[in-house]
């Protein structure tokens, strides 16, 4: 999935948009864990089916989640560093992506390649029409999502991979766009089409499973919104605070409605459940925004963890599927004859996630991506804190 998973580094924390982040990361670990060992199965089975639902099948949506605070943190970022989008610096751009993105990314397919070679299971290229080769190609050149959609799925640890390939074709084109455009009164109803045309882009693509899920357009779609929120909270800096509320009270509703009630809402609007979900995810973001603006809050007790599990969550987005892989191999060892007893997989799972994406981001990922910087890009502006940043 991440890759509305990654974002620049972002010297200015959101605890808001950090928990939503560990939240939309959770849900991806768990969708992963849940198609393999259901919760429904075990003797939680008793909760109301919503509520399983929520929690094992709605790490696609939370991708989305992921791809609107991208977009809202870069353009954040961009606007920041720049004052103004066509003023951006593509060398300056393309280098922080690069630094962010490529280390982690390069070792992964390193390591999966190295684990298809040896034919270790759960890891290998089955396909008559795939390859190792042409796997590799794919997610290098960030069309993976592509072939997919011709060839059919990957292994899990290689599936991850599209929602990235959506992402930074995404990022590849966006200075350039800001540069041609040259005023917002062109590049704002240009962004504003792409946002509102998700709905029309999944429905038009409805005779390819994989590539409906997993298309460009999509993907960019939920990006541009997370840009155009950029771009309002910039040009409002201050609203009231009833908006905030306002926008915190419908984003929260949005959410809740999409992951606990999405079956029924596909019923009913189709691929527009999509758009509300991309749409409550803004509200958020924005309001999150704002109201730190406001000054120092107290933070909502309780969520420490999942504001870590934020702040690594591009690490944890990679790497996941090894722990889950893992775990699942031990379940059906020693856990498949208790069926009930395995919704006591997961917490150690998803702490085993936490632990080995934090490892990655001290290890990896944080001095890789201090090191480009600090080859690459001016002294002052390489020297910014670098900050383990969203998928």
């Amino acid at each position: 999935m991440s890759s509305g998973i990654t974002s620049d580094a972002d010297p200015q924390r959101n605890s808001g948009i950090d928990a939503l982040r560990g939240l939309s990361i959770l849900l991806v670990v768990l969708h992963h864990l849940g198609i393999r060992i259901p919760l429904k199965h075990t003797a939680l089975g008793f909760l109301p089916h919503w509520l399983l639902d929520a929690l094992n099948y709605d790490g696609y949506e939370a991708v989305f989640v992921f791809f609107v605070i991208s977009g809202f943190l870069i353009t954040g970022n961009s606007l920041r560093r720049w004052g103004d989008l066509p003023r951006i610096s593509p060398k300056a751009f393309y280098t922080r992506r690069f630094a962010r993105i490529v280390p982690c990314l390069a070792l992964l397919i390193l390591v999966l390649a190295a684990l298809d070679l040896a034919g270790a299971e759960d890891y290998t290229i089955h396909r008559a029409d795939q390859s190792l080769p042409a796997a590799i190609a794919a997610a290098s050149g960030f069309y993976l999502n592509w072939y997919e959609g011709h060839t059919g799925y990957l292994p899990g640890n290689w599936d991850v991979l599209w929602s990235l390939s959506i992402e930074e074709v995404f990022y590849i084109g966006f200075p350039l766009a800001c540069l041609l455009s040259r005023r917002r009164a062109v590049l704002v109803p240009c962004l504003l089409l792409l946002a509102v045309s998700l709905p029309i882009t999944k429905a038009a693509l409805a005779g390819n499973e994989i590539w409906q899920e997993k298309a460009y357009l999509p993907g960019m779609a939920a990006i541009a919104t997370g840009v155009l929120s950029a771009l309002l909270v910039e040009h409002f800096p201050r609203p009231r605070r009833w908006l905030t509320l306002a926008l915190t009270l419908a984003g929260t509703v949005g959410l809740a409605a999409v992951f606990c009630a999405g079956s029924m809402l596909w019923s009913t609007w189709r691929e527009g459940y999509m758009l509300l979900l991309t749409s409550s995810a803004a509200c958020l973001v924005m309001s999150f925004h704002w109201r730190e603006t406001e000054g120092p809050r107290r933070r909502m007790p309780g969520l420490g963890w999942l504001r870590v599990l934020g702040r690594l969550s591009y690490e944890i987005y990679l790497t996941h599927m090894f722990v889950v892989f893992a775990a699942v191999r031990l379940y059906k060892i020693y856990g498949a004859d208790h069926p009930a007893w395995g919704w006591l997989w997961y917490p150690p799972v998803v702490v085993l996630c936490w632990l080995l994406g934090a490892a990655v981001a001290r290890w990896i990922s944080v001095p890789a991506d201090r090191a480009l910087r600090r080859r690459w890009l001016a002294p002052a502006s390489a020297g910014a804190r670098t900050e383990n940043a969203e998928p």
